[in-house]
């Protein structure tokens, strides 16, 4: 069995300068490579910036594929342009890289594809595929006896496909409590309000009531998310569900709460509009 290095954990107040920086390059890599889907980016960043520096996830960015990792599966492959960013700063490949992101023959694709950058566990952007894995992954940790978790990120629109809901009864009925998934509730969808196209709502009674272990959280409260995920498992014996109050466009006034982002690129006057008020040098 392999030792792998203790999760790393930031100050909250560097946690914070690290997101606003991450969200810059988001802002930049779209503006440079045409590629869409924005604010779903933004909306889960701080999520991303939880999980791999805030003490949460226990990986060896050495090491991406050590059979003890912990999992971690961006089901909204959407905002892969957050996880590459994260993934970077957390040391898994070059920053260089992300100069490339979306570009042909690039390791950084779009959307995650199969075998690219070290550090992306699975291919998304099909969703409701990533909890249904994340399940496969939790129990193939127990029948092999092995002590690692998995965390899957999900979009809220996500919970519309019936696949999630399948795998959410799944995963109590197995009592597989070293899984968690977190959804990213920004309330948006490609079309319209998550609300108005499907009856989302209450989400945290809904896990609940599928046998989770479930809690809600302001998603842009980064040393908060960073407690809850790093209470997993959290000793009730039962899978766990953190739902995450987000902002689509998080973090730029003009971008915020506006769905126009989920396919508009920014021009180069909104990026310069945008690294000020990030306050990013």
């Amino acid at each position: 069995m392999s030792a792998l290095p203790m999760p790393v954990a930031i100050s909250p107040a560097e946690l914070q300068r690290l997101s606003r920086r991450i969200r810059y390059k988001l802002i930049e890599m779209s503006h440079r490579s045409g590629a869409p889907h924005l604010g779903s980016a933004m909306s889960c960043t701080d999520i991303l910036v939880a999980a791999y520096f805030g003490g949460v996830v226990q990986i060896d960015p050495k090491q991406p594929q050590d059979p003890e990792r912990d999992r971690f599966i961006l089901s909204k492959g959407h905002a892969a342009s957050a996880l590459y960013v994260t993934l970077a700063e957390r040391g898994f490949f070059p920053r260089e890289w992300l100069e490339t992101f979306a570009t042909h023959g690039s390791p950084l694709a779009e959307q995650p594809a199969p075998n690219c950058a070290p550090g992306v566990e699975l291919a998304t952007g099909s969703l409701g595929h990533g909890l249904p894995v994340g399940v496969g992954a939790a129990l193939a940790a127990r029948i092999h006896q092995r002590d690692y978790r998995v965390f899957v990120v999900m979009s809220d629109g996500e919970c519309n496909e019936g696949s999630v809901w399948e795998a959410a009864m799944f995963a109590p009925a197995c009592r597989l409590d070293r899984l968690c998934v977190v959804v990213d509730y920004n309330k948006w969808q490609a079309t319209g309000r998550s609300n108005d196209v499907m009856s989302l709502a209450p989400l945290v009674k809904k896990w609940e009531a599928f046998g989770w272990s479930a809690t809600e959280v302001d998603g842009h409260d980064v040393a908060g998310l960073a407690a809850k995920m790093s209470r997993v498992p959290d000793g009730t014996g039962q899978p766990v569900a953190i739902i995450a109050h987000t902002v689509k466009g998080k973090g730029v006034s003009f971008m915020e709460d506006d769905n126009n982002w989920h396919y508009r690129i920014p021009k180069a006057a909104e990026v310069a509009a945008a690294r000020k008020e990030l306050g990013v040098e």
